[in-house]
């Protein structure tokens, strides 16, 4: 089920409709009940995998309490098998087609086995979150729970359960857990942000969305008509992806609980490092609590010198976690040499980023004035890597890096101008909103409606004229073509 569509809508009215006239129990049932049917509303097969990660993980946690002693064998338990389910749904096909591909580069046939593997939707999304509860179990950050209902409850909750954002144990679990009371102030604000969500993916996502998808179906693009594709994606995806995030935060505030916020503003980041922190912000937490330290103290451990080639072991543990951590990010995204492309890429500018901090810095007031070119220069940047995560062909890939400027056509300049200018146009909303948390301290949306010195009529009046704006907006701007969410594919 989506949400862009009847179903969700009648779906979503009808559960919480039924929800508040329930005690936590029967809450915490319906919740169950529904997430399974809005995951499985297509596929119904879907369910017997979150399914088992859910009671895998709850039975790997309860071992960890009745036999401590065994506490490393239930993480292992725990790991082998999501990883071993993650990995068979999502890189089986690309194996078999690598290997095949080897052995055929060498003289050797070997015939495609009839097994075609279907990816599972939100599959890295769910079993990322569950297995992250094993781990905080065992390192001791979180209580493993008793109660089967709690645990699968906070694995399949619909709103994030497709897309995100990743939920940790100590965070959602609580929530599932405690009695919730309907709050009328939060149902306006969950309005809001469901609308301006709604906006951002039928408006925004989709009509670039189009734009780019026509571009990267040319057999041969010229230098600005790709780029003014690669610029449309970039709109895209963070419109698409934000919009999930926010149409999730608003369902899920309905139900009087709160997610996390995943994106903060990041085509405003000043450089690689200040990217991760504004993008996909509880993936990239993920990855730094159970990928990049590991990797970095193991690292740190293992280096003897106090210098080599002019950087400390502490800059060397950094470096070589962040290049693994970006690899692994990249392969998590999919089953494609342009997505391990895209995590080398990333890993790399973090680690220039993290030699350049060492060097001399000019004076603050030449550091203010740099600010502007420095989020450029990092847009710029990452422009190019959505060009490595967009187009999963190799030898498209590296026939787009070898374009020159020079050798186009008038009228292909023209008509990319126009397509980059309609993507900017649509984007405009975005950069308005995140311009003015840069510069105001505050979100858009959020002072628009919760401006203390305006009386609560006021702010009632302000919050259904907005979303009422939001929604009329959609209705009339929306685009023909509706996309499903980029993320569905990871």
């Amino acid at each position: 089920m989506i949400f862009h569509s009847l179903d969700f809508i009648v779906f979503f009215v009808a559960t919480v409709s039924i929800y508040w006239a329930l005690p936590l129990r029967g809450q915490n049932v319906l919740l169950l009940g529904a997430s399974y049917l809005f995951y499985g509303w297509v596929h119904p097969w879907f369910l017997w995998l979150i399914g088992a990660t859910t009671v895998i993980d709850y039975a790997s946690t309860r071992g960890m309490t009745r036999w401590p002693e065994h506490r490393k064998a239930f993480l292992w338990l725990s790991i082998v098998t999501n990883f071993g389910l993650l990995g068979f749904y999502k890189y089986f096909n690309f194996f078999v087609d690598n290997v095949a591909a080897a052995a055929s580069s060498i003289g050797w046939e070997i015939p495609h086995p009839a097994l075609s593997v279907v990816l599972p939707v939100g599959i890295s999304f769910y079993t990322f979150q569950s297995m992250s509860y094993t781990i905080d179990v065992y390192k001791g950050h979180a209580k493993a729970r008793t109660s089967l209902l709690d645990v699968a409850t906070f694995v399949s909750f619909f709103p994030h359960l497709v897309a995100g954002p990743i939920m940790r144990a100590t965070n959602l679990l609580p929530q599932v857990e405690s009695g919730r009371r309907f709050s009328p102030a939060a149902a306006r604000d969950a309005t809001l942000l469901m609308a301006w969500g709604f906006f951002k993916k039928l408006v925004i996502a989709d009509n670039v969305g189009v734009i780019a998808n026509k571009v990267f179906a040319l057999k041969a693009p010229e230098f600005y008509m790709l780029w003014a594709g690669v610029f449309a994606f970039s709109i895209q995806i963070y419109a698409d992806f934000s919009a999930y995030t926010d149409i999730a935060r608003g369902t899920a505030k309905w139900f009087g609980i709160d997610l996390i916020k995943n994106f903060e503003h990041p085509y405003l980041a000043k450089g690689p490092t200040d990217f991760w922190r504004r993008w996909n912000i509880s993936l990239s937490n993920w990855f730094r609590d159970y990928v990049f330290l590991p990797v970095a103290y193991r690292t740190s451990r293992a280096i003897t010198a106090d210098r080599w080639l002019g950087l400390d072991a502490t800059s060397w543990a950094y470096i070589v976690g962040m290049v693994v951590t970006m690899l692994t990010a990249g392969l998590w995204h999919g089953a494609s040499w342009n997505y391990v492309i895209w995590g080398a890429y990333h890993g790399v500018l973090l680690a220039l980023a993290r030699v350049a901090a060492g060097l001399p810095k000019p004076r603050r007031r030449v550091r203010r004035r740099l600010v502007p070119l420095q989020i450029l220069g990092m847009f710029l940047l990452t422009n190019l890597g959505w060009l490595f995560f967009r187009e999963t062909e190799f030898p498209a890939l590296v026939r787009h890096l070898s374009l020159s400027p020079w050798d186009t056509t008038v009228l292909g300049r023209q008509t990319a101008a126009y397509l980059f200018w309609l993507a900017a146009l649509y984007s405009v909303p975005l950069w308005i909103q995140s311009l003015w948390a840069e510069l105001g301290g505050t979100d858009l949306v959020r002072a628009m409606v919760e401006d203390e010195d305006r009386p609560r009529l006021g702010r009632v009046v302000a919050q259904a004229g907005l979303a009422g704006a939001l929604f009329a907006g959609v209705l009339v701007l929306r685009s023909l073509a509706s996309l499903d969410f980029i993320y569905f594919q990871f």
